[in-house]
C-alpha cells in the first residue's frame, strides 16, 4: 500500500488552496485546452493501464475480462469528451446544447432526451435513448436557465473538495474529480483506496495538465490520512463512492459515539457530502413470449453484467425479480445457470468478499455455488426462490459486495399487476435507489396496456437510473446522465446516497436518468459470449479517446469478431 506523509498532505492542500480562486476564473478555452492534454495524455498510457489493472486483478489477456477494463478507461475518455463538449458549447452559446427537446412526462415532471448526444452515437450504440427526468417542480424554461449555474456565477470564490475514490473500477476516481473540477468548479484532492492505488502513478501521468497546474494532488493512505483530510479546515467538501459504513463513520464520527448521533441527527462533520454508495440492484422480467433463444440472449445480457469486475460493482444485478407462477421462471435460472458454468472463476480481489460471501450463503445453505473456486477466488453463486414476503432476509436488506446473487418470485394474477407490484417491492424491500433495470419482450411493449404499465413503472421506479433492455452501467458510460441515487436520502438513512457525479451536461435538479435499447442487439460485442470482445472494447476506448472516420471500419470489423 501507498502512503502518503501528513506533511506532504498539507503541502499538497496548500497547492490546492493557493490554486482554487485561479481555478474558478479560468477561461474556457483554458480549461479546454487541459481536457485536450488530459486525452492526449490518458491515451498515451493505455495499454500501461489496461497491463497493471489485468494483473491486480488476475485476469488473462484476450478474455472478457481485459474489454471490462478497456470500457472502464473508455468511460474515462467519453467523459473527458464530453466535459469538452460542454464548454465548448458555453463559450458558443452560454450553456451546454441539450441534444433532444424538453417536454414534460405523463406524470407532469420536466424531462429531456440528452442521448444519442453527437453524430457518433446513434451510429455505435444503436438503438439506444437516455433521458433525464427533472425533480417534481422544475419547469421545462429553468431546465436550460438553470444549467451552467457554475460559470454564471460572478465574483465566485473556489473551494477544495476531497474525493476518496472508490476501490474497485478504475474510471469511477476519475470521474468523480473530473465532475468536481469542471461540474461544480472545484479543485481537488483525491485520496486513493488502497484496493487501487497501484494505478495512481499512471493517474499522475494521465492527469498531469490538472497537477502541474496545481488543481488536483493525488495522495494515498488508509484511515489515517481519510481521516486527517476529511477534518482539514482547507477541505471545504467532501465527496465518496464507497459504503454506507464509511460515510457514517466520516459524518458521525466511529463507535459508539457516532451511533449515538446517529440516532440524534447531529453531525460531527457538518461539510457538504455528496456520495454515491451502492444498491441492491434489481431486474425485473416481464413474462412474455420468450422463445428459448429469446431466453439465452436474455441470460447472457444478465451474465454479463453479473460476472463484470467479478461482481465487486455497485450496478452489479443482486435480485431478479420474476412472476412466481410464469413457465419460463426456471427456464431462465436454468439458462443463466448453464452459461455460469462455462466462465471461470474469478479472483475475489475485494477485501472482506469472503466474509460477505459466507454471511450470506449461511443464511441460504441451498445457495447454488458454481464452479471450482481456489483460495484467492470466489464461485459464481445464485439464491433463487427467496420469499419476498420476508423483509428482514440479508438478500433484501444488504448489497452483496461479491460474485452473488439471488432470485425471488411475485404472486400476481396478470402481467399488468405483475409489473405494479415488482415497483412497489423493489421500492419498499430492497435496500437503495441507484439502477432497476427492466427486460420486457418487444411482443409485449406492443400491447398498449403493458407498454403503459411499463411506463407507469420505470415513472413509480424511486431510483437514480432506470434502464429499459439494458445495463445499468450504460447509463454511467453515456457521461451525459446524472448518476447517483433517487433524491430523498437523509444523513442517518444514507442508502445510495446523496448528490449525482458525471453530469457533464451541467443539468440542475435531476430526479433519475432513463436508458431504453433493444431487447435483441447484433452484434453484441460486449457479450459474454463474443469471441473479440477485448479487441472491439479497446478499439472503442480508443475512439472515443479521440473519435475520427478512420478508426469506424476498425470498430465494426471487431464488433463483427473479424
Amino acid at each position: 500500500m501507498l502512503e502518503t506523509s501528513l506533511p506532504q498532505i498539507e503541502e499538497a492542500l496548500a497547492a490546492l488552496h493557493a490554486n482554487k480562486d485561479s481555478w474558478v476564473r479560468l477561461t474556457i478555452p483554458e480549461r479546454i485546452a487541459i481536457l485536450d492534454d488530459l486525452s492526449r495524455d490518458m491515451l498515451s498510457i493505455a495499454d500501461r493501464w489496461i497491463g497493471v489493472s489485468l494483473s491486480a486483478k488476475g485476469l488473462p489477456r484476450h478474455t472478457m475480462g481485459e474489454a471490462e477494463e478497456w470500457l472502464f478507461l473508455a468511460t474515462i475518455l467519453r467523459g473527458v469528451r464530453m466535459a469538452r463538449k460542454s464548454l465548448l458549447e458555453i463559450h458558443r452559446n452560454g450553456r451546454p446544447r441539450l441534444p433532444g427537446p424538453v417536454t414534460r412526462t405523463f406524470t407532469g415532471q420536466a424531462a429531456v432526451r440528452i442521448f444519442p448526444r453527437d453524430p457518433w452515437d446513434p451510429f455505435i450504440y444503436r438503438g439506444m435513448t437516455a433521458d433525464v427526468w427533472m425533480e417534481p417542480g422544475v419547469t421545462v424554461e429553468e431546465v436550460r436557465s438553470w444549467q451552467p449555474w457554475r460559470y454564471a456565477e460572478a465574483d465566485r470564490d473556489g473551494k477544495v473538495a476531497l474525493v476518496l475514490g472508490a476501490g474497485n473500477a478504475s474510471m469511477l476516481p476519475v470521474v468523480d474529480l473530473l465532475h468536481k473540477l469542471f461540474v461544480e468548479n472545484q479543485v481537488v484532492i483525491l485520496k486513493l483506496n488502497p484496493v487501487n492505488d497501484y494505478l495512481g502513478p499512471l493517474m499522475e501521468e494521465g492527469l498531469r495538465a490538472l497537477i502541474q497546474n496545481g488543481y488536483l494532488r493525488i495522495v494515498y493512505g488508509s484511515v489515517a490520512q481519510g481521516s486527517y483530510l476529511c477534518e482539514h479546515p482547507q477541505v471545504d467538501e467532501l465527496h465518496l463512492t464507497g459504503s454506507a459504513n464509511t460515510f457514517e463513520a466520516i459524518t458521525f464520527g466511529p463507535g459508539a459515539d457516532g451511533e449515538r448521533r446517529k440516532a440524534e441527527r447531529r453531525p460531527a462533520n457538518l461539510k457538504r457530502f455528496t456520495c454515491e454508495l451502492g444498491n441492491i440492484s434489481p431486474v425485473i422480467v416481464v413474462p412474455g413470449p420468450w422463445t428459448s433463444a429469446d431466453m439465452e440472449e436474455q441470460a447472457e445480457q444478465v451474465v454479463t453484467w453479473f460476472i463484470a469486475n467479478a461482481g465487486f460493482g455497485c450496478l452489479t444485478p443482486r435480485m431478479i425479480v420474476q412472476h412466481a407462477a410464469w413457465p419460463g421462471r426456471n427456464q431462465f435460472l436454468d439458462a443463466i445457470g448453464r452459461l455460469l458454468e462455462g466462465i471461470e472463476p474469478r479472483r475475489a480481489y475485494y477485501p472482506g468478499a469472503r466474509a460477505v460471501h459466507s454471511a450470506f450463503v449461511s443464511a441460504h445453505p441451498s445457495a447454488r455455488q458454481i464452479g471450482y473456486a481456489s483460495a484467492d477466488e470466489l464461485p459464481w453463486t445464485i439464491i433463487p426462490g427467496l420469499d419476498p414476503s420476508q423483509r428482514g432476509d440479508i438478500c433484501f436488506t444488504r448489497e452483496a459486495f461479491c460474485s452473488l446473487m439471488a432470485e425471488t418470485g411475485l404472486e400476481a394474477p396478470g402481467i399488468l399487476e405483475f409489473i405494479d407490484r415488482s415497483v412497489e417491492f423493489v421500492n419498499e424491500s430492497l435496500w437503495g435507489s441507484l439502477n432497476a433495470t427492466i427486460l420486457v419482450h418487444p411482443a409485449s411493449l406492443r400491447d398498449p396496456q403493458i407498454a403503459e404499465a411499463v411506463d407507469r413503472a420505470v415513472a413509480c421506479l424511486r431510483y437514480g437510473t432506470v434502464t429499459v433492455n439494458m445495463a445499468a452501467f450504460s447509463a454511467y458510460y453515456f457521461q451525459v446522465a446524472p448518476w447517483g441515487g433517487f433524491p430523498g436520502h437523509t444523513i442517518d438513512d444514507i442508502q445510495s446516497g446523496i448528490g449525482k457525479t458525471a453530469n457533464f451536461l451541467m443539468l440542475t435538479s435531476p430526479e433519475k436518468s432513463v436508458v431504453r435499447g433493444p431487447f435483441r442487439k447484433f452484434p453484441d460485442p460486449l457479450r459474454v459470449t463474443a469471441k473479440r470482445s477485448a479487441a472491439f472494447a479497446r478499439n472503442l476506448a480508443l475512439f472515443e479517446g479521440a473519435p475520427s472516420l478512420a478508426k469506424v471500419p476498425l470498430l465494426v470489423r471487431s464488433a463483427l469478431g473479424e
